[in-house]
């Protein structure tokens, strides 16, 4: 679709009059134009983009042909109809045929009273929400972090007596007494290992910071996945080759794409064809704004995870990265909260796209600039 619809932006020339039609295609918001029975009569090159159909194709659909039955998207043109002025929905979800849901706001106006056209405006909420995600990612982050500090105090210390003490008792036991002195120490053990890990959330130490070849990450995370948990899983690569570094430590670059490639494969199971894609892509446009400060980052470096699996529970979708949330069994719910934490500590967001069969962890970083320092904030 993309050669068919890449030309069609028409430049406006000083001395001409002003081309409303380029205008029309060139703004960045999905805009479509139906008439009297909601089929589609005019569609701009970012709505092409927005529904991945060309405009020729658009032009023979309706708009409850495209949608779910009975979408309130259809409803929202009538109203217009109805009441002959302009009508705004905002965060509403577009749920639409062989596609994930969006979430959208739509501003819909009459275009012509004679004809009953109604003018749709559809922008897309995914990227806002994913930001305003990241900040609540990083609040849960930071809450675990000073009750990380409290338990490695408070109960680590307890717990080597408690150990301590089952080991002398297991030593001097009668044989059927002994399993119960073992599952105190075994108990203890996997409490220890518990808090370990949620120490790590304590560390509030700013990054050492360094050009990273964001793929030679990605191929040492892959060797490890081949040659342990995924050694029954196609693990495949779709790079970039000109993406530039990313500013940040590679130890912890590769914890946290580890732990998103080890969610994907517990994700698939035994399934015998499973599959997980590493990908890159440079994808410029989006900024941030840096926590405490009027300054701006731009985040270009598009890193994704997908697999085949079975997906993410819906309920669950919203609040996956905060610590102790998970569905699995003997899971303890801090594996993607840590990779959140990471993220986020290296100026970058992550967001989640999920159903059946193909999710996405899409991570979007800075660029590494050489007048950097080696260490603090970006």
């Amino acid at each position: 679709m993309n050669d068919c619809v890449k030309n069609k932006r028409k430049p406006v020339s000083r001395g001409s009059a002003l081309n409303f039609e380029a205008l029309l295609q060139g703004l960045p918001h999905a805009l479509l134009v139906v008439d009297s029975e909601n089929r589609i009569v005019f569609a701009n090159l970012a709505a092409e983009f927005f529904f991945g159909i060309s405009e020729q194709v658009l032009k023979k659909r309706a708009l409850h042909s495209m949608l779910a039955f009975g979408h309130p998207l259809t409803a929202l043109a009538e109203q217009v109809r109805h009441t002959r002025g302009t009508v705004n929905e905002y965060e509403l979800d577009l749920a639409m045929q062989d596609q994930p849901t969006r979430a959208v706001d739509v501003f819909a106006s009459l275009v012509s009273d004679e004809q009953d056209l109604v003018l749709l405006m559809l922008q897309q909420r995914s990227m806002a929400n994913m930001i305003e995600r990241q900040l609540s990612h990083r609040g849960a982050a930071r809450s675990v972090s000073a009750m990380a500090a409290v338990l490695a105090h408070e109960i680590k210390n307890p717990l080597s007596g408690i150990r301590g003490a089952a080991q002398l008792l297991e030593a001097g036991a009668a044989e059927e007494d002994r399993p119960l002195a073992q599952l105190i120490t075994d108990e203890t053990d996997r409490i220890r290992d518990l808090v370990d890990r949620m120490e790590v959330f304590g560390d509030e130490r700013p990054l050492s910071r360094e050009a990273v070849n964001i793929h030679t990450v990605l191929d040492h995370v892959r060797r490890i996945a081949l040659a342990g948990f995924a050694r029954n899983i196609a693990i495949s690569q779709i790079y970039d080759p000109s993406l530039p570094s990313v500013p940040g430590n590679r130890d912890k670059l590769i914890q946290a794409f580890l732990n998103l490639v080890k969610n994907s494969a517990e994700a698939i199971g035994d399934r015998p064809d499973g599959q997980i894609t590493l990908s890159t892509a440079f994808r410029p446009g989006l900024r941030m704004r840096l926590a405490n400060s009027d300054a701006s980052v731009g985040l270009p470096l598009e890193i994704c995870v997908s697999d085949n699996g079975d997906g993410v529970p819906a309920d669950m979708k919203q609040s996956l990265f905060e610590p102790f949330v998970t569905s699995k069994t003997k899971g303890s719910g801090l594996g993607l909260a840590l990779v959140a934490k990471i993220i986020g500590d290296h100026g970058g967001v992550i967001e989640c796209d999920s159903r059946a069969r193909h999710t996405t962890f899409r991570t979007l970083l800075p660029m590494y600039q050489p007048s950097q320092r080696k260490t603090g904030a970006m």
